[in-house]
């Protein structure tokens, strides 16, 4: 494809092949940019010259660029392939290296989508050389675990960074099944067992009244909502993040088995951060609920933050049969009575309310806490979140019948 190109003045196509590099970085960073997009791409800066960055910016932009919220991803990734300090010289002089080592970072916070155009240019130009060969040698690993497996039951908040960065990528492709439950309208169906006299009726109009077969009509289906209310104290600010990341894969599965999906975090006061967990770049996502959200890592005010979700959300996100996740360890410092009065409203406003507490990872855990046992009467389920395989294991438990039971002999 670039030999059809023609290549521009006196670069001898250096920045041909620094254009196609790039656009290998963008695919690299989740970004689709097809052949025709490229090729469009060396035409346009052909044309458009580059006597300054901005309109080189813009024209690979322009060029590219085809989906709004890839413009931050592109935004990192461009700075990062050309970063160089000379750069209009040597662009000038068409001498300009393909991709800058990373390593001269400024210490800095990383902003959205910057590690993984990061990682996307690492994986292009720090490729390993490839291995001489050498003997392979069999061995017995029965009793041994991959590092996958280590990974899946380790404690997130026993995670150093990387491997928090690894359980991210991790949880974006777990699920969450559920069965849908039935309406009270109904639909046409040939495999019913409901006799469907209206419809009967409205075609005997066109043929005299007489009635020429039978139909039949059943209960519609519909998923229910799901609601999540995630504590972000101090206790619980690992566990947290990580179920950002799991609400997150939630909302942007192709098929959640989900209908809406509503995220509120609450510590010292409630907040509704449904709004970024719809954006689709994690980053973003992720930054906007922490600007959303004031209180990270701070105090924790259970019962205060239920009777804000009662009187001012519940009739809004649970009136058609919502299922709500509850995510804290249940270490509530206000009023025992005030909780008790407000997450007996929860249960009996929503269709199953379901607790997740990584204070279950013990196995010693007993529900000594005053929080913990003024909660645990009113919830359907109680489940631990405090690792992978805990998530994983979430949505064969919740098929599970007689949860009712054990919590009732935990207490």
């Amino acid at each position: 494809m670039i030999a059809t190109v023609r290549a521009l003045p006196e670069t001898d196509g250096r920045l041909v092949n620094n254009i196609v590099h790039f656009t290998r970085a963008l695919r690299k960073a989740g970004i689709a940019v097809g052949t025709s997009q490229l090729r469009t791409a060396i035409e346009a800066v052909q044309h458009a010259g580059f006597t300054k960055r901005q309109d080189f910016y813009y024209t690979l932009r322009a060029t590219l660029i085809s989906r709004p919220e890839h413009l931050e991803t592109y935004h990192q990734v461009f700075n990062f392939f050309w970063r160089d300090p000379e750069y209009l010289e040597r662009m000038m002089k068409m001498m300009l290296p393909l991709v800058q080592t990373l390593g001269a970072q400024e210490d800095q916070t990383p902003q959205a989508a910057e590690r993984r155009a990061a990682e996307a240019l690492m994986d292009e130009q720090e490729r390993p050389p490839q291995a001489p060969d050498r003997e392979e040698i069999e061995i017995d690993a029965t009793f041994s675990w991959s590092q996958n497996e280590v990974l899946r039951g380790m404690d997130f908040e026993q995670m150093s960074a990387a491997e928090i960065v690894e359980a991210g990528r991790a949880i974006r492709s777990l699920s969450l099944p559920i069965q849908p439950f039935k309406t009270r309208r109904f639909s046409p169906s040939i495999h019913g067992r409901k006799p469907d006299v209206r419809a009967m009726l409205r075609r005997s109009l066109r043929k005299g009244g007489e009635f020429d077969r039978l139909s039949f009509k059943v209960l519609r289906t519909r998923p229910p909502n799901l609601v999540a209310l995630c504590d972000i104290s101090g206790s619980m600010s690992v566990y947290s993040r990580m179920m950002m990341h799991f609400f997150h894969a939630l909302v942007w599965s192709p098929n959640p088995g989900w209908g809406r999906v509503h995220g509120f975090t609450f510590g010292t006061q409630l907040t509704n951060v449904s709004r970024a967990l719809h954006l689709k770049d994690i980053d973003l996502a992720l930054s906007a609920a922490g600007q959303d959200a004031p209180d990270w890592q701070g105090g924790t005010r259970i019962g205060d933050a239920l009777q804000r979700f009662n009187r001012d959300w519940s009739r809004r996100v649970l009136g058609q049969g919502a299922v709500v996740l509850l995510i804290t360890d249940g270490l509530e410092r206000g009023d025992a009575q005030l909780l008790k009065t407000e997450i007996e409203r929860l249960s009996l406003s929503c269709r199953r309310l379901i607790w997740l507490n990584p204070l279950l990872r013990w196995d010693e855990f007993a529900p000594k806490a005053r929080g913990i046992r003024t909660i645990l009467p009113y919830v359907d389920s109680f489940h631990a979140c405090h690792s992978l395989d805990s998530l994983a294991d979430l949505g064969a438990a919740l098929q599970s019948t007689g949860e009712k039971q054990r919590l009732l002999k935990m207490i």
